[in-house]
Formats: structure tokens, sequence, C-alpha cells
């Protein structure tokens, strides 16, 4: 099992349309595509209270290639993320990394 750890950095203000549009859009389409998420995040004490942390479970590095193309192509997605854009970009910024727990991780 494989973890991504993904980071959103919203821009100014634009931190309850990231997670509105995750809730009611990106969720329900990545359930459609058989993306697992394994827990989200934001800052309360940290660097920045504009990002948004998350993770997502991949049995393997070929199923988050096949998965996450066939989400990032999909129509509805496509559609619904300009509408969530239609005041203004949401993201300052994106980062990814793709994790594998250690021997002694309590999470496999």
């Amino acid at each position: 099992m494989l973890h991504e750890l993904r980071i959103y950095r919203c821009l100014p203000g634009r931190l309850p349309a990231l997670l509105n549009r995750f809730a009611h859009t990106t969720l329900p389409i990545w359930q459609r595509h058989g993306i697992r998420q394994a827990g989200f995040w934001t800052t309360v004490i940290g660097e920045s209270n504009l990002d948004l942390h998350y993770l997502l479970a991949w049995e393997s590095l070929a199923e988050r290639e096949t998965k996450w193309t066939a989400f990032q192509a999909d129509p509805e997605w496509i559609a619904k993320r300009a509408e969530s854009e239609a005041d203004g970009p949401i993201l300052a910024n994106v980062s990814s990394a793709i994790l594998q727990p250690t021997a002694f991780s309590s999470v496999k």
C-alpha cells in the first residue's frame, strides 16, 4: 500500500471554496473512479492556514496512474472545476509526494 500526500495552498480567502468543491464535487467523482481517500486536514497551527492536506490510498503506482488519469480527464470534473473557479482561481500551489510505509509503521 502506498499513500499520496497532496498539499493544496489556496489563494487568500479561497479555502472555503476548495473545501466546498471537495465535499460536493470531487469526492463523489473520486468514488465513481475508485479513488480512496485516507483523510483530509486543514492547518490550525503551522506554516499556513491556507493549506489543505490530504492522503490518498493506492495499491500501486500503476493503480494511481490509471485512476488519477481517468479522473483528470472526466468531463464532469472538468466542467465542475471550471464552475468552482468562476469567481477566480482557488489554488496558488499544489505539491504531491508518494509515501511508502516503513516496517514499523502502524499504517501499512
